[in-house]
């Protein structure tokens, strides 16, 4: 290449380059669908925006149990469109202590869960309409594809991780909200 072309070549990868970095900033930044980054807006809606999971990009908001030990709350993603709630935590190879993802039903219906494609052991809550434990699927073995039922109509179901359920000690007829 001549010299001054090999400049203007130099000059348009460094574009690039710094493009591609803006973008990736971007592309890693919790934005809110609808939210254009650097528009000002009310103090109040940026602090109503969701957080969203690093991995999923599902928004995640507290979600607690109430147990004869005490609250706790949790962490969770909100699983809320039929595409997003038949992915769930399928091919996910770990999850937090306090992490989860509930599946908010409207309206509420009997309800199953298996284990196809799940990497990481679970106990599934189901959840009534009055936000009480309807029962739990404790430890739920990976890969199962055996069903795993409600023992009624559910307005959500819980995932947490393997034995979790029993160290906080949620049981049905404990309260959850969300």
């Amino acid at each position: 290449m001549k010299p001054m072309v090999r400049k203007t070549f130099a000059g348009l990868v460094g574009l690039v380059a710094a493009g591609g970095l803006l973008v990736g900033i971007a592309g890693c930044s919790p934005v809110a669908a609808g939210d254009v980054p650097g528009a000002q807006g009310s103090a109040g809606a940026s602090a109503a925006a969701p957080r969203l999971h690093p991995i999923s990009g599902l928004a995640v908001i507290p979600l607690t149990g109430v147990t004869a030990k005490g609250a706790h709350t949790f962490q969770v993603e909100v699983a809320a469109s039929s595409r997003e709630q038949e992915r769930g935590l399928m091919f996910r190879k770990s999850m937090g202590p306090d992490e989860g993802m509930i599946f908010p039903m409207n309206p509420p219906r009997d309800s199953a869960f298996w284990m196809k494609n799940t990497v990481i052991g679970l106990d599934i809550i189901f959840i009534g309409a009055d936000h009480r434990v309807l029962n739990i699927a404790a430890n739920a073995v990976p890969y199962d594809e055996t069903p795993l039922p409600s023992v009624g109509p559910a307005a959500g179901v819980l995932e947490l991780n393997a034995g979790r359920a029993a160290e906080i000690g949620l049981q049905p007829g404990d309260k959850v909200t969300w």
